[in-house]
């Protein structure tokens, strides 16, 4: 394979790495090693673990059928169509309001906006935030999401692994502390944490159609399909780049908050700070607005690329169900009332980002497994191309990944009761 075709394969891949390093890294991983040091490691390795197939099926779907997952979907009939519009819409809102305040957030501190006038100016900013974000894609479309997103991925992966490598020169992992007294991730408070933080690690597993979308569209874009084994290759880089930064994260959270006996602040600006400052402590103060330009513009991606991704998932959705084209109609107008949708929770919950976060993150997990399930009929069943089903290793760790995520799911929802 030549550089010419590496460079026309690369995209989905980075395109998903940049949607899920956002909210369950930037946030969720570094809560994890700030409130319980490397307790919850295992939680992180075994998300990634146990998703990874089902995020894989979506690059194998799009390549081997020249169809969205979505697409695939109606193959069960109206009623799966109708699920997956239903189950988006009710987790598109929260997974956007999630994104959009941590995004605002992020820009509220770089530019100090709220401290200028004297009131938590968040939400005001999300507006801004938001308006930006749909300008940006009724204008440029795919063409400027791709760009944009491989430029802040870049930014991210250098920034990120120079600070942890920081971290550990300036705190030793055995300084850690480990977990308050007491701690169990079965129960309570703990066990809500938890299945938040497996809610979006890497990302949600509904998100997987997206890669299929986005496949897709970088072959229109290039007038280039690759090779399956390409194609699959191209996707692993950036599930590889999503494990590290996760790790890294939890990393920086351990080292320099749990060692130090530090949690994140809930207010929205406090919040951000308290993330740059893991940054600046490491390399100094010197580096703030480096620090705080590649937090926010590393959350700008995700923002970005989540408005994309739900946008288009309805626009797909509707166009299965009535067994039609896609319509840019109904990708521009999905555009604009998730983005409503998101907006209208961030006025809700101006204050405590925290639960916002954990509510997409909960919703999110609830409704993996039949996600999950679904992809896994699709791409196994006797239609799929033969060639192109996943291997005997892969099919066992979806069936692994299937149970893992169900029986968590069944524990969470028993919980409730």
């Amino acid at each position: 394979m030549n550089l010419r075709r590496i460079l026309l394969t690369l995209g989905p891949g980075i395109l998903f790495a940049s949607t899920a390093i956002g909210t369950s890294h930037l946030v969720q991983a570094t809560r994890a090693g700030a409130d319980y040091g490397f307790a919850l490691l295992w939680a992180v390795l075994a998300a990634n673990l146990a998703k990874y197939p089902f995020f894989e099926f979506g690059t194998r779907y799009a390549n081997a059928t020249g169809t969205s997952l979505i697409a695939g979907y109606r193959t069960f009939g109206k009623w799966a169509s109708w699920t997956y519009l239903i189950l988006t819409a009710l987790t598109c809102a929260f997974v956007m309001g999630g994104v959009g305040i941590v995004t605002a957030s992020f820009l509220d501190h770089l530019f100090g906006v709220s401290q200028t006038f004297g009131f938590n100016a968040t939400p005001h900013v999300a507006v801004i935030t938001f308006t930006a974000c749909v300008g940006l894609l009724f204008i440029g479309r795919f063409a400027a999401l791709d760009k944009v997103i491989k430029a802040i991925s870049l930014v991210l992966l250098i920034g990120t692994i120079g600070a942890t490598i920081g971290a550990l020169i300036h705190t030793p992992i055995a300084a850690v502390p480990p977990a308050p007294a007491g701690f169990n991730p079965w129960k309570g408070a703990e066990f809500t944490f938890l299945i938040a933080l497996l809610g979006w690690m890497p990302s949600a597993v509904d998100l997987s159609p997206w890669v299929s979308i986005w496949a897709l569209e970088r072959y229109k874009q290039t007038g280039f399909t690759p090779r399956l084994r390409n194609a699959l290759r191209e996707f692993n880089l950036g599930y590889v780049f999503c494990v590290v930064l996760a790790l890294c994260f939890l990393l920086l959270g351990a080292l320099l908050l749990r060692t130090h006996d530090v949690s994140l602040p809930s207010g929205t600006a406090a919040f951000a700070a308290g993330i740059i400052g893991l940054y600046t402590e490491v390399l100094g103060p010197w580096s703030a607005p480096f620090v705080g330009s590649a937090a926010f513009a590393a959350m700008l991606g995700t923002c970005i690329a989540c408005l994309d991704g739900f946008s288009r998932s309805f626009s797909h959705g509707i166009a299965a169900l009535r067994d039609a084209p896609v319509q840019l109609r109904h990708e521009r107008t999905s555009l604009i009332l998730i983005s409503l949708g998101a907006l209208l929770l961030i006025i809700a919950f101006p204050e405590d980002i925290r639960t916002l976060l954990d509510l997409g993150n909960i919703l999110s997990f609830c409704i993996a497994p039949p996600s999950a399930l679904a992809m896994l009929i699709l791409v196994t069943r006797r239609q799929f191309p033969e060639a192109a089903r996943p291997k005997v290793w892969l099919r066992w760790s979806a069936y692994l990944g299937l149970t893992f995520l169900l029986g968590l799911t069944l524990l969470f929802l028993r919980s409730l009761l």
